[in-house]
């Protein structure tokens, strides 16, 4: 060892050996992290008189961590829970930060891994929104592990800064399977066009509308007669969010061998059957990986587009709220159609035909909010939905329901005074604005916009009307 290296050695204190876990339900664990909070709440700060204890500690959902060292002391922690009547609504807050050791290092590593851990359970618990009331003394340090200063606030008579830590869910999804579009199609589509961004295009010279959809390879592979019947269920939502009636379809469809092509043509037959598309003809092959992509084929004389809505319109969101989640894709894909009668899902079907919306566009892999931010983005605007209004099945939790695939969901904007979807079955209600602010915000029961989407979602524009 060189003696520079032996004189860091002395200068550089040894990194604390600690461990952050959760402390719900451990009642040593819970009494020590007490004692920490009265012992820096009460009697250093002087915020609170006798105790610091509040009706989150006893909340069911609350959550707290803890840093222990490795004699398995607590010297550290921190809690969250959910804000508001309704916990699933993503709304959650971190509170009593606090850290054993006073103006040592360690402190510092240990409150930054504390908060950090937090954000990760929060995004676990389903959290849309994640805020904490953060000291004076403290906001630097939030602010250099990335959370935003929102306002000045006054607790237990202090000064504070209420802060918020970026929840990038709904970004991340439409970055991972929206946003590229505009860039790899640059070139290759019509310009100007009024169907820019649509769920299908109207054939010209004609009064057909055409809409394809390619099946995740993973699902025709180990789910072949569910990717058959989800072939034709996207198809003929396209067709319904563009005003057309269904005439028929075409499959392109690939499989190992028949038995597998077998079972994906046998959703493909019951798909056909419900959604009234007929399978008019198509190509298969065999001996290779599995695929399947359908094309529907719809009729209808004024199409209804995507981008025809305009800065004030009313959002509304119409879903089909009965069935549950799919197994086995977890919380993405909600099945509200395989229990529904044909009869059921052709009114679903038929409604913005029937109700003719100025712009109209289905839910798609890129969830509520993104679908909305992409009928936005159509119409040269901006959303804001209210995030306790869209309809949603009792249980789901909001961040869940707005990043999957959701069945039958359909994305409306138009003049206040229209009337709703007349979808039968599927529960409609108002739910939010077009905005000129580019991006998707959402509206919170205290009246607080916070952005989840930061502008566009396809990068292909605004569409350009038809000239007449």
């Amino acid at each position: 060892m060189s003696a520079t290296t032996a004189m860091l050695d002395l200068r550089l204190p040894a990194a604390p050996s600690f461990t952050i876990v959760r402390a719900d339900g451990d009642a040593r664990l819970l009494r020590a992290y007490a004692v920490l909070r009265r012992r820096a709440f009460v009697h250093e700060q002087q915020l609170f008189d006798r105790s610091d204890t509040d009706e989150a500690d006893s909340a069911a959902l609350t959550r707290v961590l803890v840093a222990v060292d490795d004699d398995r002391q607590v010297i550290g922690g921190v809690r969250l829970h959910p804000m508001g009547e309704d916990a699933s609504l993503g709304w959650w807050q971190g509170s009593r930060l606090v850290c054993s050791g006073a103006g040592t290092p360690a402190r510092g590593l240990v409150g930054a891994r504390l908060v950090r851990e937090a954000c990760a359970q929060a995004l676990d618990a389903g959290a849309l929104r994640f805020d904490a009331h953060v000291q004076l003394r403290y906001a630097r340090f939030f602010a250099r592990i990335g959370w935003t200063d929102v306002a000045p606030v006054t607790v237990a008579g202090a000064a504070h800064r209420l802060m918020r830590w970026p929840m990038t869910r709904l970004q991340a999804l439409v970055e991972g399977t929206k946003l590229p579009l505009g860039a790899l199609l640059a070139g290759a589509l019509q310009t100007p066009s009024a169907w820019r961004g649509d769920d299908g295009v109207p054939v010209p010279g004609s009064t057909v509308v055409a809409a394809i959809d390619a099946i995740l390879p993973a699902m025709v592979r180990d789910d072949p007669e569910w990717a058959g019947w989800c072939g034709m269920l996207v198809s003929a939502h396209d067709l319904s969010a563009m005003g057309a009636a269904p005439v028929g379809a075409l499959d392109t469809l690939a499989a190992p061998d028949a038995a597998h092509a077998a079972r994906i043509l046998d959703g493909l037959r019951r798909g056909a059957e419900v959604f009234a598309l007929p399978l008019l003809g198509g190509h298969t092959q065999l001996g290779v990986a599995p695929a399947l992509s359908v094309t529907g084929l719809g009729h209808a004389e004024h199409p209804v587009p995507a981008g025809g809505g305009r800065a004030g319109d009313e959002l509304t969101v119409t879903a089909d709220l009965e069935g549950g989640w799919r197994a086995p894709y977890g919380h993405r894909q909600w099945d509200s159609s395989s229990h529904r009668t044909r009869d059921e899902l052709a009114t679903m079907l038929d409604a913005v035909r029937v109700a003719r919306p100025r712009a109209a566009k289905d839910v798609s892999m890129a969830g509520i909010a993104g679908t909305a931010g992409m009928l936005a983005e159509a119409s040269g605007c901006g959303a804001v939905l209210d995030v306790a209004a869209i309809p949603r099945p009792t249980g789901v939790h909001a961040a869940d329901w707005l990043q999957c695939f959701p069945g039958f969901a359909m994305v409306t904007a138009d003049d206040r005074a229209a009337p709703r979807l007349p979808a039968g079955a599927a529960v409609g209600a108002a739910c939010g604005q077009l905005t000129t602010t580019p991006g998707v915000r959402l509206r919170w029961p205290d009246g607080v916009l916070t952005t989840v989407l930061t502008g566009p979602v396809t990068g292909l524009g605004a569409c350009t009307p038809e000239t007449p």
